[in-house]
């Protein structure tokens, strides 16, 4: 690609080439529902589905209708005309929510530029539909602020994160001022989800809307999500318990919910260590519950009353697994596992109400692809003494097998690095299946408009 052409796809707030499809949106109130599976790649698929549902078994992923490939975009911030080749969750969720390509840790604005670019929740709030985001990490976090918040740093989640950082480069330095209210901005990503026209946002973050707002001695973000009429719930039971008609801001933990799996003992993938020269291979272990877990709404419980809540009209409703990616970073496998199991529950029930509902596309995909591997329990080069170089799990399955499974993007203690491959998309419902074989991944932002049918902001 020329660096004109790069230069086109950034500038533009409309989804470049989104996709022209033959199959027109049904006549009955269209709906939308976005499942993201954060970091799940065909690795991440294949790892849980062997875990869940055995090798000869199948996922509901598996039994969607229609698949595609999905290319990532990713432009360099100081160099905008230039590509980068791995992205993060801030640039890849962008595009999907607005259609632009963008760089690595921005909120819908633009690299280079710093300009908001209109997202798929604005553009249905504006028609008058229903929209709605469900996310087990904290509703801040770079893929649900991506559809309804503009700053150019991910990492601004609340009033009290806007102040510039060390710069110590990448994702971990960064600098809000411009997008302080003071200086003309919208605010920290926790003031824009209170000030939005959101009808239902659910997930953790709690930490992130009881901070003073900005200019404010006492009112917290909360307080001002209330006076915007959001309802605040904390626990499954208060979320239940509300009526169905309202808006509802629902904030179930401090920062990113608890996973709903762990290794046995809090086990995780280890280095392999030598005693000489030869391999000893980490002890396996199996997935069990996490205590933690036992007292949160669960994504397929939070995804139902999303949809309760947004029935009978149209509606636009992003659900994101997050930590399929946040284990997956951690080299914890059986964390992985059990959140792409309750993208998969999640998946059942949407289908469940798009079969009441036939107006209704489903698309499941993911934003970027992660690090973990499935790899040959003990190396087919044993005899050589091989064996993996990264971190190692040996996983034991259900079926009484033992799976190996590596993280191997750096050699770190801290976590690993995204990685640059395709991810699959997934789709069931109206005009699904004249979807083309492989798109960008700001054509999904197309997919979305054409079947709400709402024009792109010129």
């Amino acid at each position: 690609m020329t660096k004109t052409a790069i230069a086109a796809i950034i500038v533009l707030f409309v989804c470049q080439g989104c996709v022209s499809t033959s199959a027109a949106p049904s006549a009955a109130a269209p709906k939308v529902v976005l499942i993201i599976g954060d970091g799940m790649d065909d690795q991440q698929i294949t790892i849980a589905r062997h875990y869940l549902v055995g090798e000869a078994g199948a996922l509901a992923l598996d039994g969607m209708p229609q698949r595609a490939q999905v290319r990532m975009q990713t432009v360099d911030e100081a160099n905008p005309t230039m590509p980068d080749y791995v992205p993060d969750s801030a640039n890849t969720a962008t595009s999907m929510a607005t259609g632009i390509v963008t760089s690595a840790g921005r909120i819908g604005t633009t690299a280079g530029t710093d300009r908001d670019a209109v997202t798929i929740m604005e553009l249905a709030a504006g028609a008058g539909y229903g929209t709605g985001i469900v996310t087990t990490a904290s509703v801040t976090d770079a893929t649900p602020a991506s559809f309804v918040a503009h700053v150019n740093w991910r990492l601004c989640e609340g009033p009290r994160s806007m102040v510039p950082r060390a710069q110590r480069g990448g994702l971990f330095s960064g600098n809000c001022s411009a997008d302080l209210k003071a200086n003309g901005g919208k605010g920290s990503i926790s003031e824009q989800i209170a000030a939005s026209r959101m009808d239902v946002v659910l997930g953790g973050g709690r930490q992130h809307f009881d901070q003073p707002a900005e200019g404010e001695a006492t009112k917290t973000v909360a307080d001002a999500a209330i006076g915007q009429g959001f309802a605040i719930v904390h626990t499954g039971d208060e979320l239940a318990a509300l009526p169905d008609e309202g808006r509802v801001l629902g904030l179930f933990s401090p920062s990113t919910m608890p996973v709903k799996w762990r290794g046995a003992g809090d086990a995780k993938a280890e280095r392999v260590q030598r005693v000489d020269g030869r391999p000893v291979l980490p002890e396996p272990f199996a997935c069990e519950p996490n205590p933690e877990f036992a007292t949160m709404p669960t994504l397929p419980a939070m995804a139902r009353a999303a949809l309760d809540r947004l029935d009978g009209k149209s509606f636009m409703l992003m659900i994101e697994s997050a930590s399929i990616d946040k284990q997956s970073h951690l080299r914890r496998p059986c964390g992985q596992i059990g959140e792409l199991g309750q993208l998969d529950d999640t998946l059942k029930l949407v289908l469940d109400y798009a079969r009441a509902h036939p107006e209704t596309l489903v698309l499941v995909t993911a934003d970027h692809s992660q690090a973990a591997q499935l790899i040959p329990e003990t190396s087919v080069l044993a005899a050589l003494n091989a064996a993996s170089p990264g971190a190692f799990a040996r996983v034991r399955t259900p079926e009484g097998a033992l799976m190996g499974v590596n993280y191997s993007t750096n050699d770190s203690n801290v976590q690993e690095d995204h990685t640059g491959a395709d991810v699959p998309l997934f789709a069931s419902g109206p005009g699904a299946d004249a979807i083309p074989s492989s798109l960008r991944q700001p054509e999904v932002f197309g997919l979305l408009l054409r079947h709400l049918g709402l024009e792109a902001p010129r």
